[in-house]
């Protein structure tokens, strides 16, 4: 165990929190290391260049001091929301895995430079698919999973619904260097280590492809894994990816995140956006 090391929990207070810290506190237990409870708080100060010089010195003084008050205020009654928060998800944890160290972190400012904070402690990052600011969107999922991802090098894990403990596990596989990368992660890991697992490649491959998933079957086999191969022939990637994952009833999914550039997919679409759109299990994001 590297005591320095943990699971890094992004919470902020919408209806996936606690799924966050559940899903966070079982990988924690599987890995043998402590949550990281994150909380971020990014708290704009009162938009002040509207005030005009048109009006009186002592005017614009006094409301300059308000302003200020407010901007304290403002501050205080955030902070008392995120001991509130964190504290309640400590508990939260506690209650269901008792064994699990719990470290807070509140930070305030993006929640991108607070994750790269921590970036020599995270083993991992769990984060939530809808977010507070997208809990009404009509596509589920949150505006900083991509932005993460793509800035990440660990595993990210991305949930919503209430914890299942998993029982099986799929590895999405198209023989990029990202589905290499994400079979060689997990038979280096313990996660899913004694889970039901399936390789699945959708789609007419070339020889090297097919290849290529029997060689990273074979290596998880070979570090202990219980594995199974598939090549289907659905002609979507993303149906055949999901209609296998409800047919074999699939608890998670690892997919190799954001395997085209942010330019790249503006024409080619993105096949991991549409997988964590579209299923409600968690999914494991390997860039």
């Amino acid at each position: 165990m590297t005591t320095s090391q943990h699971i890094l929990a992004c919470i902020d207070g919408s209806a996936v929190t606690e799924s966050v810290c559940d899903y966070a506190a079982w990988y924690a237990s599987k890995l043998n290391l402590p949550v990281g409870l994150l909380h971020v708080s990014d708290v704009p100060a009162s938009v002040r260049r509207d005030l005009s010089g048109a009006i009186g010195i002592n005017s614009r003084q006094f409301l300059l001091e308000e302003l200020s008050q407010l901007d304290e205020q403002r501050a205080k009654v955030v902070n008392s929301y995120s001991n509130a928060l964190v504290q309640d998800a400590k508990s939260h944890i506690k209650d269901s895995f008792a064994d699990v160290n719990v470290r807070i972190y509140q930070r305030h400012g993006k929640l991108l430079p607070s994750i790269e904070h921590f970036k020599e402690e995270n083993r991992a990052i769990v984060m939530g698919r809808r977010g507070e600011d997208h809990k009404n969107s009509r596509i589920n999922i949150g505006s900083q999973i991509e932005t993460v991802a793509r800035a990440s090098d660990i595993p990210i894990l991305i949930c919503s619904e209430t914890f299942k403990e998993p029982s099986s596990y799929m590895i999405a596989f198209d023989g990029s260097k990202t589905s290499i990368k994400a079979a060689w992660m997990v038979s280096k890991s313990p996660l899913l280590k004694g889970l039901k697992g399936h390789i699945v490649m959708v789609g007419n491959h070339n020889d090297a492809a097919k290849q290529s998933m029997s060689a990273a079957a074979a290596k998880l086999e070979d570090a202990g894994y219980i594995v199974e191969a598939h090549h289907l022939s659905a002609s979507d990637a993303v149906d055949g990816l999901l209609t296998f994952q409800v047919d074999n009833d699939i608890d998670i999914m690892v997919v190799g995140a954001y395997g085209h550039s942010k330019w790249q997919q503006l024409f080619l679409g993105s096949t991991t956006t549409e997988i964590i759109a579209s299923t409600l299990s968690p999914v494991i994001l390997v860039r």
